[in-house]
């Protein structure tokens, strides 16, 4: 298996084990790198021109935050989630997703609903596929924003991390981008009105329904194989 990284010399980097983090993350995140890949060590030390301490540190930061697993014999390999854990993380997602954003629109600024909408316009109009995951993260971030929760946000970006290759995968298959325009457009217009309390029920119909249209076409496909 050939890894598809965005790689750099980093072999006088102090900061090496960081930046082969993201660039793993960010190849899990997007799903260039899919489940129960493997990533070897020496591999992606060759590529960044670094030891395999700085990887040995990466991959351990991967394996904290649930995007790798260390596998017996094996080694790292990118982690996959059960139906059973994915329906919980939506869950979970809708939770507290919903009291942020509950939060963020009693105190939203004008500014952060500029940018809000530029992001939902952005999302709305954008044909590449590959651009839809990261849009709508800043468009729900970006609602969040004036939560002053960063914990909460930490929170659901770890979340959101662990699961992004998978709902790209239904977004794209899927009817769900239509379905997002249309529910994004409705929490938009709630938070536009200072209306809290439907920003938050709009975004947590918005959650569990993207969860149960996942969930569904994560079975159609996993029950094929």
């Amino acid at each position: 298996m050939t890894l598809n990284l965005k790689a750099t010399n980093l072999g006088a980097t102090a900061s090496a084990s960081d930046l082969i983090f993201e660039a793993l993350r960010e190849a899990i995140v997007e799903g260039e790198l899919k489940d129960g890949d493997l990533l070897r060590q020496d591999q992606i030390a060759t590529m960044f021109n670094v030891s395999r301490i700085p990887v040995r540190e990466a991959l351990a930061r991967l394996e904290e935050q649930g995007l790798a697993t260390n596998q017996r014999y094996k080694g790292a390999v990118v982690s996959s989630l059960s139906l059973d854990e994915i329906d919980e993380m939506f869950e979970f997602r809708a939770l507290l997703e919903a009291e942020v954003i509950r939060r963020s629109v009693l105190n939203i600024s004008a500014e952060t609903l500029a940018e809000a909408s530029r992001f939902a316009e952005a999302f709305a109009q954008e044909t590449d596929s590959n651009q839809w995951a990261r849009l709508n993260r800043l468009f729900h971030y970006t609602l969040y924003r004036d939560s002053n929760r960063p914990y909460h946000l930490q929170v659901i970006s770890s979340a959101l991390d662990k699961i992004a290759r998978y709902l790209r995968a239904q977004l794209v298959l899927t009817s769900g981008i239509e379905r997002a325009r249309r529910e994004h457009a409705g929490i938009l217009d709630a938070a536009m009105a200072r209306d809290s309390d439907r920003a938050a029920e709009l975004t947590r119909q918005h959650i569990l329904g993207a969860g149960r249209s996942l969930i569904g076409f994560l079975q159609v496909e996993r029950a094929a194989k």
